[in-house]
């Protein structure tokens, strides 16, 4: 039985925070703008508003170790959003239950303890399976990379299209991503 553990223990950093599924044909014929959502407060969510918006897309949990990302995201977000960028948070509870609250507390939470303004939608399941969100399917068939933990990051062009899937070990303020964004932002 220790020695299970210990085999378990070892695997689990390299699982954690991407998991790769195979692309399909169907990924190029699609692009963020056409998917319509619900977002936190139970309102619709039309995703064509990011038209011509560099998009990062984070699916988020208010009980993860990595949590404390929400301060850096806000910051990324009030920083470039007059350029044209806006981080959309995605609630899920896919990864050790670390999102069991409802969307009025989801969104208490994150105003009070990271003044996070940027917008958040409805939880959503992040993990491929049945009960997988329909963005989540077309996120991981387009880049071939599905989040294995919290906070993992995709981002879209003005276009609609991946640009790069970043895993949660990549902060908001890594010089890779906010170089990814500006030249994204530049096109």
């Amino acid at each position: 039985m220790k020695r299970l553990v210990l085999v378990a223990l070892t695997l689990l950093p390299a699982c954690m925070f991407e998991t790769k599924v195979e692309t399909s044909p169907a990924a190029a014929q699609t692009n963020l703008h056409q998917f319509k959502a619900t977002a936190l407060d139970g309102q619709p969510a039309d995703l064509a508003q990011y038209k011509g918006k560099v998009v990062l897309v984070v699916n988020t949990a208010s009980e993860c170790g990595y949590t404390r990302q929400y301060k850096g995201l806000q910051e990324l977000h009030a920083a470039m959003e007059s350029k044209g960028f806006t981080v959309l948070g995605v609630p899920c509870n896919d990864f050790g239950g670390q999102e069991p609250g409802s969307g009025a507390e989801i969104a208490k939470f994150c105003e009070a303890n990271y003044g996070v303004k940027f917008p958040l939608l409805a939880k959503q399941s992040v993990k491929e399976g049945a009960d997988q969100s329909p963005l989540y399917k077309w996120l991981g068939s387009a880049t071939g990379k599905l989040p294995g933990w919290n906070f993992c990051k995709y981002l879209i062009g003005k276009d609609g299209t991946p640009i790069a899937f970043y895993s949660s070990n990549t902060a908001p303020d890594s010089a890779e991503l906010k170089q990814a964004i500006e030249a994204a932002l530049a096109k």
